[in-house]
């Protein structure tokens, strides 16, 4: 089995446990409300496939992200990821991006929309500029506590005529992780 297919299958497994961990702390209160003014911070694993899934990565990321209204969050993402191919040297990049997500509603269940603006660079990458459309879920376990998954549909560009280009040969990026408002 390769290094790749054991390491997804470690991080679906992982993936599963989250709520149970959550779920065991006891009773609690869900709410998952956010107003003006609140921020966030959230720790994530990703993991990144070509369109047609043959070829893939791992790493982690970090956001940052302040509530523009109970339902709008703009923030910065880093990211930092590995990759290795069989014969070929280790890959290490890394992202950086602005994001704004729109919850589409309120309760323990927050579905969201967004988009995302920044850059790619490392050795393992061409330093270019990556755009994003993303949705995904957060579900409140405590009232401040979060397990996040989120899709990204991503291209990079180095102008504004290959960003148009470049959108039908972008690539799906994966997060799964957990956060918390304050």
């Amino acid at each position: 089995m390769s290094t790749f297919k054991k390491a997804s299958l470690a991080l679906c497994a992982s993936a599963l446990l989250i709520p149970t961990l959550a779920m065991a702390q006891g009773n609690y209160q869900v709410n998952g409300a956010t107003k003006e003014g609140d921020r966030e911070f959230s720790l994530s694993g990703s993991g990144r496939s070509d369109k047609d899934f043959d070829n893939g990565s791992f790493g982690v990321s970090g956001d940052m992200g302040w509530y523009l209204t109970d339902r709008a969050v703009a923030g910065i993402r880093q990211g930092v990821g590995y990759s290795g191919v069989k014969g070929a040297s280790d890959k290490w990049t890394g992202t950086t991006t602005a994001f704004i997500d729109y919850h589409l509603m309120d309760g323990p269940t927050r579905p969201f929309v967004g988009a995302s603006l920044g850059g790619t660079y490392g050795n393992g990458t061409k330093d270019s500029g990556l755009g994003g459309l993303e949705l995904g879920v957060k579900h409140y376990v405590l009232p401040q506590t979060f397990i996040q998954a989120r899709a990204e549909y991503q291209f990079y560009f180095d102008s504004a005529s290959s960003a148009d280009d470049n959108f039908s040969k972008g690539a799906w990026a994966y997060v799964l992780g957990m956060g918390y408002n304050f």
